[in-house]
């Protein structure tokens, strides 16, 4: 079934204004028992092959707006995204050609030729295939040629391999390659609502696993023991998910310490990471303490989720992403945890979708503009080495006035960290 452009806009679900969606697509969550450990997706609809037309379709949109004649990708999440065919990196280059005028057109080895017939959804009646001794790149021209575009622009996705891109110059010089990045990233960086339910899904998943998570820890806890309980939890609710903590003085450590520190009263509990639902993932840090917060603790903790607040209040459609780094900066620094990046060291967000960290990035010198539907982390943090560090973190999506956190569950206080 071809899509047009206009049952593209209306299908993807870019109107949003709130969460009323989430109650209709994910009322098995609104229903959870108090634990929260049951399986919560064996409801979830998962994509057809309508949602994979439309994507194409948008893809198709944009390549007319950047005058881009095709789109090669290989195995990656791009192409899972526009496809839905998964297919290992190898040095045998396997992919397609998103084009304007039709279904993608495939290359594959040749005797790679019937495990890629069972797995193209979409363009199965159009594989051209390449044997060892011949060049994938000359049959890349040839698909640009009997599209009429042979001196055309192939728009190279922007995880295609160095090697790909050097034998496309060298056998098919003919072409004019460009980044396509502003096709792949224009399509996945804006979520309809469908991809918006699973991510609400995914996140309220990864903050229930989290508190049940809390309610078993322990004097002299190990890391790997508290993450037990956490995939436990995720898998008790039908995902595969994890968490790493840092406990201590290793919570100092914004991507964790190799130095083993179990965990014992006063410690600071840093926990960040994620599931999937249908693709889809989360990310949720969450900072606690084991046992009572000092005033210290409790303080820095305080002026990060000032912070997250005010980058949550700077969201809505039109202002750029790097002002909503700004936003929550300016808390920290003026708290006295400056200047800069002394105590807050990383971007306020990133991108979030089919893979935990994508594009766009909430940081100086990003200037794109929000668009509704985009999904970002929003997760401030002060890093005291030597001591201790916080960092709260929850995903949202930008709606037509604003922006609302993904997955509920806020934290509100040091000792609060669900909003319960």
């Amino acid at each position: 079934m071809k899509v047009s452009r206009r049952s593209f806009v209306k299908a993807s679900g870019l109107a949003i204004t709130g969460s009323g969606f989430v109650a209709s697509f994910l009322n098995c969550a609104e229903n959870s028992p108090q634990s929260g450990i049951h399986n919560m997706v064996q409801d979830v609809v998962p994509l057809s092959m309508d949602d994979y037309r439309n994507r194409i379709e948008k893809a198709r949109v944009l390549m007319g707006e950047n005058n881009i004649d095709g789109l090669l990708l290989t195995g990656s999440t791009n192409l899972r995204y526009f496809t839905n065919t998964s297919w290992g990196r190898s040095e045998r280059t396997f992919g397609a050609v998103l084009n304007k005028k039709g279904d993608p057109v495939w290359l594959c080895p040749a005797f790679e030729l019937e495990r890629a017939q069972e797995r193209i959804k979409i363009g199965y009646d159009d594989i051209r295939t390449w044997e060892e001794h011949e060049s994938p790149y000359s049959l890349i021209a040839g698909i640009m040629k009997d599209l009429g575009v042979s001196g055309g622009k192939l728009g190279i996705g922007p995880t295609v391999r160095h090697f790909v891109v050097e034998g496309l110059r060298r056998d098919a010089h003919q072409l004019q390659l460009v980044d396509g990045a502003a096709i792949t990233e224009g399509c996945r960086g804006v979520k309809t609502a469908k991809e918006l339910g699973y991510m609400d899904l995914a996140n309220k998943i990864t903050k229930l696993a989290y508190r049940d998570a809390f309610s078993k820890i322990m004097e002299g806890m190990t890391r790997a023991e508290f993450g037990a309980l956490v995939r436990e939890a995720h898998s008790g609710m039908g995902v595969s998910g994890g968490g790493g903590a840092q406990f201590g003085q290793n919570s100092a450590f914004p991507h964790g310490s190799s130095v083993r520190r179990d965990l014992h009263k006063g410690d600071i509990l840093l926990v960040d990471g994620g599931c999937g639902v249908e693709g889809f993932r989360s990310d949720v840090t969450r900072t606690i303490v084991f046992g009572t917060p000092s005033d210290k603790q409790r303080e820095v903790w305080d002026i990060v989720k000032k912070a997250q607040t005010a980058a949550q209040n700077a969201v809505r459609p039109g202002v750029t992403c790097e002002s909503i780094d700004m936003a929550a900066r300016k808390v920290v620094e003026d708290a006295g945890f400056g200047p800069d990046y002394k105590f807050f060291g990383h971007r306020v967000g990133h991108g979030i979708g089919m893979e935990g960290h994508e594009y766009p990035y909430l940081v100086r010198g990003n200037k794109l503009k929000l668009q509704p539907g985009m999904t970002f982390s929003n997760e401030p943090g002060i890093y005291i080495y030597g001591d201790f560090g916080v960092r709260i973190e929850d995903c949202f999506y930008v709606t037509e006035d604003g922006g609302k956190f993904l997955g509920g569950m806020e934290s509100l206080a040091i000792d609060d960290p669900f909003g319960e």
